[in-house]
């Protein structure tokens, strides 16, 4: 008699986990899913033709398992290119233009990786390079002090690093850390960098300093690659990267379809109410229709959950007291997207074209957008009409904050007017737009976080309870950490492995080449 295996979440990590068990184990998968679409963070929502992504997601991974899998469900269009490349560690593999048939809707494309600041009205390399643009936008002066705070950082660094201001100023200096870091933290955070952990940076920017960033850049000039996968490159440095044709939301829909293809369940609008546990193993759980109210209930072997853990925990008949005080203290944040469709933009090379950036980071102190994609740049799928430009403008936020209770056209209005007063746009230019909010989309390493280990060894008691993905472990992980988090839970199950320590040790360290 086969087993089931009750998911919770139908994003990344959710339905990894799903296909994971349909293609190595008899492990029948129901997920649960609360909203009406899958793809989790990681959907793209459709407006008028045009399409608006939760933020960006690059397709990167140092992991040849997530690289090779996300190719397996949407290979590489090379139609009308040279032969690529592809590199996994020591062995690399060439992609011919005329190699396997596919269906050309249903495909990654490839691009080069270009992203800046835009600060001072005017655009800076992101990872910062010391040439001459960076001179002339900052002046000498500074680029001296830069230098110099630097040094004396090395010889004299904070100890112990603490704070995610310690992490920054350690490897940066302090000038470049005010200059470029401080500021945009906190307006990502909403909380100053000296109370936020320094866990943060360990797992965001991990081996990236710069010292590194000149290292490369001066390796760069000396040898260029048409690699997509940079195993031995820090993240913020890859040059190359795959995305789906009709945006991030088309893997996981892709991946849905499989699914269900292979006798796996997804029931969407399904939210969890219930969890009932017998001594170290959860029996059973309970799920409300929300469109009809219905309640169902879903016995099963295993139990896999991805939902915010702050919600988790509240949902079971008898928690423990302290992990769900902690858990009710854990801070999330919040996003805002706000697609604005425009006739015209002013960000453009000397030639009059559209700059190639995929996406800006907004430094300037004066406006509270964070981030700004150019959806034009991410192919011309993404855009109902290439003739405009498609952009996603990005706020990070709180629910209690007076730009999340706006009403979308005042949203639409604000955000205009932003973009408008840093030069990027006319407000008059201004054809369309549309206003998508996401809450918990960010798990904070303030506050309660510092405690999280009573709620973590709470759910690691249960022996088929299994968190995973980012508000699952409540663990601010890229995509591509999520689903590895996914796929060690598979494998620790297919395996007969009962510990969960390595489900935990994904995307803590430098590397994770799984």
């Amino acid at each position: 008699m086969s087993k089931t295996a009750i998911i919770i979440g139908a994003g990344p990590a959710g339905l990894t986990a799903a296909y994971e068990l349909l293609e190595h184990t008899d492990i029948i998968p129901v997920v649960l899913e609360a909203n009406a679409a899958v793809g989790g963070l990681s959907k793209t929502i459709i407006y008028k033709g045009n399409r608006l992504d939760i933020g960006p997601h690059r397709f990167f991974s140092k992991s040849q398992r997530v690289m090779e899998w996300w190719q397996k469900i949407l290979p590489i269009d090379n139609a009308g290119q040279k032969d690529i490349t592809i590199t996994y560690h020591n062995r690399q593999t060439t992609v011919h233009p005329d190699q396997g048939a596919h269906d050309s809707e249903k495909v990654m494309l490839v691009f080069d990786r270009l992203t800046r600041i835009y600060f001072l009205g005017k655009l800076f390399s992101y990872p910062i390079k010391l040439n001459r643009q960076t001179i002339s936008n900052l002046g000498l002066l500074r680029i001296v002090r830069i230098g110099l705070s630097y040094l004396k950082t090395k010889l004299f660094p904070r100890k112990p690093e603490i704070t995610l201001e310690d992490f920054f100023i350690n490897r940066f200096g302090k000038e470049l850390y005010l200059t470029f870091f401080k500021d945009y933290t906190e307006k990502v955070w909403g909380t100053p960098t000296r109370e936020i952990s320094a866990a943060w940076g360990a797992q965001r920017v991990k081996g990236l300093s710069l010292s590194r960033t000149i290292k490369h850049f001066f390796s760069q000039k000396k040898k260029k690659s048409a690699a997509i996968s940079q195993q031995e490159t820090e993240t913020s440095l890859i040059e190359k990267f795959l995305y789906p044709k009709y945006g991030t939301g088309q893997m996981w829909e892709t991946v849905a379809a499989i699914i269900k293809e292979k006798g796996g369940k997804i029931l969407l609008e399904h939210e969890l109410t219930d969890i009932w546990q017998n001594e170290n193993r959860i029996e059973f759980v309970k799920a409300v229709n929300k469109l009809n109210g219905e309640q169902i209930k879903l016995s099963g072997d295993y139990f896999i959950s991805s939902m915010p853990v702050k919600d988790l925990l509240f949902a079971f008949n008898q928690p423990d007291p302290n992990a769900l005080t902690i858990a009710s203290q854990l801070i999330y944040r919040d996003f805002i997207v706000v697609g604005l469709l425009v006739k015209d933009i002013c960000l453009k090379n000397e030639d009059g074209s559209l700059v190639k950036d995929n996406w800006l980071y907004i430094q300037e102190k004066n406006v509270r957008l964070g981030r700004l994609q150019i959806y034009n740049n991410w192919g011309d799928a993404m855009v109902n009409d290439t003739h405009n430009y498609w952009l996603g403008l990005e706020y990070f936020c709180n629910e209690r904050d007076d730009i999340w209770n706006m009403d979308d056209k005042a949203m639409i209005s604000f955000a205009a007017k932003e973009l408008s007063s840093i030069n990027i746009i006319r407000e008059a230019d201004v054809l369309d737009g549309t206003v998508l909010r996401v809450s918990k989309t960010y798990p904070s390493y303030v506050g309660a976080y510092e405690q999280f280990d009573v709620v973590k060894n709470y759910t690691d008691q249960f022996s088929n309870l299994f968190l995973i993905g980012r508000n699952g472990m409540h663990k601010y992980n890229n995509q591509d950490h999520s689903m590895l988090t996914a796929m060690t839970v598979v494998d620790n199950i297919r395996n007969n492995i009962f510990t969960k320590e390595n489900i935990w040790k994904v995307n803590t360290e430098q590397d994770y080449n799984g």
